[in-house]
């Protein structure tokens, strides 16, 4: 993909019953021709939360609009349009939509492959 779209051209997946309100679209990855990192788009209802889990790999966040706090670890921080979040590999984190309309925002991760060259 090298010409601009909007990113609702990109299906909105669901993430089940331990993410009630969630969705995901995965606007640039190895479908697009990106092969080092992947943007998705996350968008979480009123009242809605995504999975407290973990990855090995690290987030890059950007809030696009809501109002909402993420978990990272042990911490709680609130968080609304504008803000950026880190979040480090192998942490433990959960974002909550706490606002009266959808929060979205921006996650960057690395591609898989990027594990294995990092041994």
């Amino acid at each position: 993909m090298t010409k601009p779209q909007h990113y609702t051209a990109h299906e909105a997946e669901t993430f089940g019953d331990e993410a009630p309100g969630v969705t995901i679209r995965w606007v640039i990855d190895e479908k697009h021709g990106a092969e080092n990192y992947a943007m998705r788009i996350i968008e979480v209802e009123p009242a809605g939360h995504t999975p407290h889990h973990t990855h090995w790999f690290e987030h890059e966040n950007f809030i696009i609009e809501g109002q909402g706090e993420v978990t990272v670890g042990d911490e709680v921080h609130p968080i609304g349009q504008g803000d950026v979040v880190f979040v480090p590999g192998g942490v433990k984190h959960q974002y909550r939509n706490i606002g009266d309309t959808p929060l979205k925002f921006i996650c960057g991760i690395p591609m898989d492959w990027i594990k294995d060259a990092r041994k």
